[in-house]
This record gives C-alpha cells, sequence and structure tokens, in this order.
C-alpha cells in the first residue's frame, strides 16, 4: 500500500441498539470484543490527524427492510441509534447517519471524503457481512480504496466473520480492496501500530 495514501477510518452501526443486553442479539457478545481495537485504532488515526467517522443506522418504522424478518432497530431520533458511549469520540470526529446499509446510501460521505483529500476507507463495525461490506464495496463504486479490517468488525457469529473476510481476501480487486488487521494497516501506512490498550 502507497505510505501516501490520506485514509479515513469508518466506524460501521456501533449504536446502542445493538448493545442492549435485553434484547439478546447474537451479535452483541462479539461486537463488544472490537470496541478495544477500534478505539486503539482511532487513537493512531487522532495521533495523524486523520478523518474518524461514525456512521450509524437511521431507519423509519416504515422502512421496506422491516417488512421482512428485520425487526424495527435503530430508528432515527431515538437513543438506540446513537453511538455507544465507549468510544473515544471527539467533537472533531463526524457522525453520520445513513438510511440504509452503507455509510455512502443517501450521504454527502463521498464528497466530504473527496473534500478531505481522502483516498482510502479503512471500515470497521458490525456487521461484517452487511453494513461493513456494503460500505468496503461502495468505497470501490466512488474511487476509493478500501480496506476491511478483519479484527475491527464483527457479524453474529465467528464463521459468518470468517467466511466473509476469506472471501474478500481473495478478492480480484486487490490490492484496491484489501483484507487486514488494524497492525498491518498501520505497517503499510507507515505508522506505529495501534497500542494494545483497554479503552
Amino acid at each position: 500500500m502507497d505510505r501516501r495514501q490520506r485514509p479515513a477510518l469508518l466506524i460501521i452501526d456501533m449504536v446502542k441498539d445493538n448493545f442492549d443486553e435485553g434484547k439478546h442479539l447474537p451479535i452483541t457478545p462479539f461486537a463488544r470484543k472490537i470496541i478495544d481495537p477500534i478505539n486503539n485504532l482511532i487513537g493512531v488515526f487522532r495521533n495523524e490527524k486523520w478523518p474518524i467517522v461514525f456512521s450509524t443506522d437511521a431507519f423509519r418504522k416504515e422502512d421496506l427492510i422491516f417488512t421482512g424478518r428485520m425487526k424495527p432497530h435503530s430508528l432515527a431520533g431515538t437513543e438506540g441509534a446513537e453511538v455507544i458511549e465507549d468510544f473515544d469520540r471527539r467533537p472533531e470526529d463526524l457522525w453520520l447517519p445513513k438510511p440504509r446499509f452503507s455509510a455512502f446510501f443517501g450521504t454527502d460521505l463521498a464528497p466530504r471524503l473527496k473534500k478531505d483529500k481522502v483516498t482510502l476507507c479503512a471500515v470497521a463495525g458490525i456487521a461484517t457481512n452487511v453494513c461493513v461490506l456494503t460500505t468496503v464495496m461502495d468505497a470501490i463504486c466512488f474511487n476509493f480504496q478500501a480496506v476491511l479490517l478483519e479484527d475491527c468488525s464483527a457479524s453474529w457469529s465467528e464463521e459468518i466473520h470468517g467466511q466473509t473476510v476469506n472471501v474478500y481476501r481473495r478478492s480480484p480487486l486487490y490490492p484496491l480492496l484489501r483484507v487486514c488487521s488494524s497492525i498491518e494497516l498501520a505497517a503499510d501506512l507507515g505508522v506505529s501500530a495501534p497500542e494494545q490498550r483497554r479503552a
């Protein structure tokens, strides 16, 4: 990877509804495990003054996606659609609610990143095989390089997460689309590895 890249860190759907223990969601324990690695990477991006974006579901109860198996959650304007408080989040970080799965769909993320001269999107969060993946693919569609961060993303089972990253590890889009760890990303960008500490 070219060390002259200017990356942005996109953190997807780490919202209160997905961490509500009362809902007994299969993804919650896996999502909790990636909080610390994401916070560690946030520290790297903050030190380098690279953009940090929290992109979160902001659905409407009447949305088409809730006419199938999926139950209403992360509704726009509700507390459940807010970013969890476990992150080192600062006022300068962008919080960008989204109406569908990808951080690019129905938002002004692409022009914001272009204006900030971003060339690479490093994508973290949940779920690996849905919102993280669609954001990675849309980053390519908007002419950014993209990294799926395997140690900073999670799904509702380790098997699904592993299958997803393994499929895209062999993508014909490589190296425009890469799967790697946060440690490998830092090395590729020529900066110190994320400090392995608790948030």
